[in-house]
């Protein structure tokens, strides 16, 4: 999402009398270049998809999930936020990461299983969407250290993931495949719901990139690149299948612990909402 700009602190008497500065209106090229990237790569997956191209498809809502995490980033780091990249953002994400994983996921297996198919995939689809607005109406309540529930880049990449996975393993027609395709339906309402829920998922938002770090750390991410290259159908989905169910065992294990499990936070005073307002 493209954040609220930094408030200039040149001018203390300006400042003092507005200390909400409104979001600028004006349109930025750069972020918005990426932003319309993402966009592209989810109507592609929905081409790619109509014409039976599935792994295409796939790999062009994960094209737009590191697209959409840049976009971002980019604004903040050029100071080019506005009002409309924000609103920009939101749209994209809802064809790249709402509509387009329903209708791959509906093409690929969920057909076969008549209205149940659609259902699951109008589910999911209305997921995306309402984890979308609760996120932007939220946004400045919420401890930035966690999602309230799963993000929809990485529902998306969940979909998508098992459908490259098993596309990448020569089935075809899978719903005509009846096991197949009810694990299609599972799978698609658990992505659909867990959006719209109360879960933490850890953000990455306080990992810093200005930091120093031990040379291992280094040599991890060069493996990591290097593990994801020999096989990509299966290293990413195995990843975002530790990070979508991730959000359960830390919800287990704050409730053990005795520590709030929401993200929403009432006070900045408490170490636990410290992550709030940064």
């Amino acid at each position: 999402m493209h954040d609220r700009p930094a408030e200039s602190h040149d001018d203390e008497h300006d400042a003092a009398e507005a200390p909400h500065r409104p979001r600028r209106k004006g349109i930025y090229i750069l972020p918005n270049l990426f932003t319309l990237a993402a966009l592209f790569g989810g109507f592609y997956a929905i081409v790619m998809a109509m014409n039976g191209q599935f792994e295409l498809a796939a790999i062009g809502i994960f094209c737009a999930a590191v697209l959409d995490s840049l976009d971002g980033r980019v604004a903040r780091m050029t100071n080019t936020q506005s009002a409309f990249g924000e609103q920009m953002d939101s749209l994209s994400d809802m064809v790249s990461f709402g509509a387009a994983p329903a209708l791959i996921m509906y093409e690929w297996a969920l057909k076969g299983l008549g209205k149940l198919g659609w259902l699951a995939a109008f589910v999911y689809c209305a997921g995306a969407a309402l984890r979308l607005a609760r996120f932007n109406t939220n946004i400045a309540v919420v401890d930035k250290r966690f999602f309230q529930g799963l993000p929809s880049p990485a529902a998306a990449a969940l979909i998508v993931g098992f459908i490259w996975l098993l596309d990448d393993a020569q089935w075809k027609d899978v719903f005509r495949v009846n096991w197949l395709a009810w694990t299609a339906f599972a799978l698609t309402l658990y992505a659909g719901l867990t959006m719209v829920t109360n879960v933490p998922f850890y953000s990455f938002k306080d990992v810093s990139f200005k930091r120093t770090v031990p040379f291992i750390v280094i040599v991890a991410i060069a493996l990591a690149f290097a593990l994801i290259a020999y096989h990509p159908p299966t290293v990413l989905f195995a990843l975002f299948v530790v990070y979508g169910f991730s959000g359960y065992g830390v919800y287990l294990y704050k409730r053990m612990k005795g520590r709030p499990v929401s993200v929403i936070a009432t006070s900045t005073d408490e170490p636990d909402e410290a992550g709030l307002h940064r």
